[in-house]
């Protein structure tokens, strides 16, 4: 059988032509221009086996006296990027940046030349915080221990409004992510025709973005009318309209956020083109930090204070260990005596009732969170391994009917469960659960409306203050504890019920 040769890529249209670099992206001979230099990185522990090229740029103002800003670079520095800076730095336009250019790595088979696996698609368009822990934890710690071509130590700022990122493709969508996983580190990106579609999760984020908390980053995008691709990978999605759901969820979460459309296909010309507008207006205002925008999310309005945010709390504060202890106890009393009570290892639900326990169901998934609505005519039991949650209707003898897989949770890329722990409701139906995206707040409807990630990570446990019933604690898996002011109060567990505003089907 003949072998099949794969068809060589289209040549790039006609309506690319059109976009040529500016002055901006060309050398100037007045211009003092940096210097770089490579080398080659195979030991990381997070891509294990993968070697890849490193480039690293040092603008000609670099002196070592200070720590300098920094530039990651997906797919290495393309969009002229030493030469833009060159240009930039030079009339003060951006800081003094080093930029870092990163090429994907490859893992050659056992014959060498023959099949290596190639880890773009899987470090790039993965919707994790893999690529930002190689980079972090990796990547520019190697990158310090070498000398300028000068033989001046590198010292990269480690304040997150001082980095930025930038790629295109599979390295738009990546430069996103990394500074969605860690805002700590890196808060301004330059994405460039991005691959916001179904290939390793990217579709999630216009949802993800408009449900989660806004988080002080500053995104330029770009993407042409004639982005298709229909030819190749058109099956995981429209590639054009993925970016302009993108934007416009930015901008309903609050983002400072940019665009530039034109009509180039999946080319880099024209985000070359654009770069160096894209770097003025992303390090416009600089050294002034990034903040956090408001979001038009009605959840966020509804539940959160203005100016309020989360506040850690120490490790010996024996309130707050103590409310998470009750919130971890797997029992939900109600007010006329009865107690119900989850079994996570034998996956049952128990009713005490009259110094009875009977089993009122089974087969559950790791039972891990449960709650009575504040009316405690509704009971709610979280599965730890999926991603549901199940709410039964309560009768007037405490025992429960009619039984349905109401809650839907967000599920992070690494896992493939919620993780989901405690759960409590506020006096207006909502209920909040402890997850590992962080607390995920539903609709009496079932749907995650809103997402609070901690900077310890994921959610082990969390519990409204009984004395000061709006300020609701939570726990991360990292055992830090924080506290936050809310609008609505929580609902007492076992108190009095209380009868609940009118709701909506829709």
């Amino acid at each position: 059988m003949a072998q099949r040769i794969p068809e060589a890529p289209k040549p790039p249209p006609a309506f690319d032509e059109q976009y040529t670099p500016g002055p901006d992206s060309l050398p100037q001979a007045e211009v003092p221009h940096g210097k770089t230099f490579e080398f080659i990185f195979n030991r990381s522990t997070i891509y294990p086996g993968t070697t890849r090229k490193i480039t690293v740029y040092i603008p000609a103002q670099y002196r070592a006296d200070k720590p300098a800003c920094l530039y990651v670079g997906l797919d290495g520095l393309i969009f002229e990027a030493p030469t833009v800076f060159d240009n930039l730095i030079n009339r003060h336009e951006m800081p003094v940046t080093i930029a870092v250019g990163l090429e994907p790595g490859k893992v050659e088979s056992v014959k060498p030349e023959q099949n290596p696996r190639f880890n773009r698609s899987f470090e790039f368009d993965a919707v994790s915080d893999r690529l930002a822990r190689f980079i972090i934890e990796e990547l520019l710690p190697e990158v310090q221990r070498h000398k300028t071509p000068d033989g001046l130590p590198i010292l990269i700022s480690q304040d997150p409004n001082d980095r930025s990122v930038g790629g295109a493709s599979t390295g738009g969508i990546g430069s996103f992510t990394l500074a969605w996983e860690r805002p700590d580190s890196f808060r301004r990106v330059f994405s460039g025709i991005g691959t916001y579609v179904g290939m390793r999760g990217g579709e999630r984020y216009p949802v993800l973005v408009r449900k989660t908390e806004p988080k002080p980053m500053r995104i330029f995008l770009q993407d042409g009318s004639h982005d298709e691709l229909n030819f190749f990978l058109g099956e995981v999605g429209d590639w054009w309209l993925s970016n302009q759901t993108m934007n416009s969820a930015l901008e309903f979460a609050g983002y400072s956020v940019k665009h530039i459309w034109g009509e180039g296909s999946h080319s880099g010309k024209h985000a070359t083109v654009v770069f160096p507008e894209a770097m003025r207006w992303l390090w416009q205002d600089w050294p002034q930090p990034i903040v956090a925008g408001q979001s038009q999310n009605v959840f966020f309005k509804d539940i959160l204070l203005a100016g309020q945010s989360w506040e850690a709390v120490p490790e010996n504060d024996g309130k707050a260990q103590r409310l998470l202890a009750t919130s971890r106890a797997l029992r939900a009393p109600d007010s006329n005596g009865h107690e119900y009570e989850i079994d996570p290892e034998q996956g049952k639900l128990w009713l005490r009732a009259g110094g009875r326990r009977s089993l009122i169901d089974s087969g559950l998934n790791r039972p891990s969170g449960i709650v009575l609505s504040p009316d405690g005519l509704w009971l709610v039991v979280a599965e730890n391994r999926t991603h549901w949650g199940y709410s039964y209707r309560v009768l007037s003898d405490g025992s429960v009917q009619d039984k349905q897989q109401l809650y839907w949770f967000h599920v992070p890329d690494y896992a493939d469960d919620s993780g989901a722990g405690a759960l409590a409701m506020d006096t207006e139906g909502r209920m909040y659960a402890a997850t590992r995206m962080g607390v995920q707040v539903f609709d009496r409807n079932g749907r995650s409306r809103a997402i609070m990630p901690l900077p310890g990570g994921e959610i082990v446990g969390l519990a409204f203050d009984d004395e000061h019933p709006d300020v609701l604690y939570v726990k991360c898996k990292n055992h830090s504890v924080y506290k936050r002011i809310l609008k609505i109060p929580g609902a007492q567990r076992g108190g009095v019920p209380i009868e609940l505003p009118k709701w909506t089907p829709g």
